[in-house]
């Protein structure tokens, strides 16, 4: 680790928990929003083509992506949703998403929290966005 790299909060603490990646309190300021927002708009799409084939969530992932750009979406919805996608954008989190099998599990926890929360958000229309783009990206050969 450099001085310019900082390892996640979660491991510091002794252990991952999704609650608290997820937390309200920090999930829902607007400052952190617009935070969460902007690392979603640049890594969100390089890294859900790269890994979409190794992922179990990747389905969900993008339909909570659709979701978040939804303009019926309420707003602490959005939050909650722009933090589960930033944590799986960010390089650096728990469990290292380069480790075979495991790498995905807290990013995957983080996802089942947030859907647990404000999943009733994700309507039938995104999931269908969904699917249809990772169909497209199967035909075209992509990494998925």
């Amino acid at each position: 680790m450099t001085a310019r790299t900082k390892a996640s909060p979660h491991v510091k603490t002794g252990g991952f928990n999704p609650a608290e990646a997820l937390d309200p309190k920090r999930a829902l300021v607007p400052a952190v929003i617009k935070v969460n927002e902007e690392r979603v708009r640049k890594g969100f799409w390089p890294k859900i083509v790269r890994t979409a084939a190794k992922i179990p969530f990747a389905s969900e992932a993008v339909a909570v992506w659709f979701c978040a750009r939804d303009p019926a979406t309420p707003s602490a919805a959005k939050g909650m949703m722009l933090a589960a996608l930033a944590y799986f954008v960010m390089p650096a989190d728990a469990i290292p998403d380069v480790l075979a099998v495991v790498g995905f599990t807290d990013d995957a926890a983080v996802f089942a929290a947030m859907l647990t929360l404000v999943g009733r958000y994700v309507k039938p229309r995104h999931r269908v966005a969904a699917q249809a783009f990772l169909d497209r990206q199967a035909q075209d050969g992509a990494e998925i």
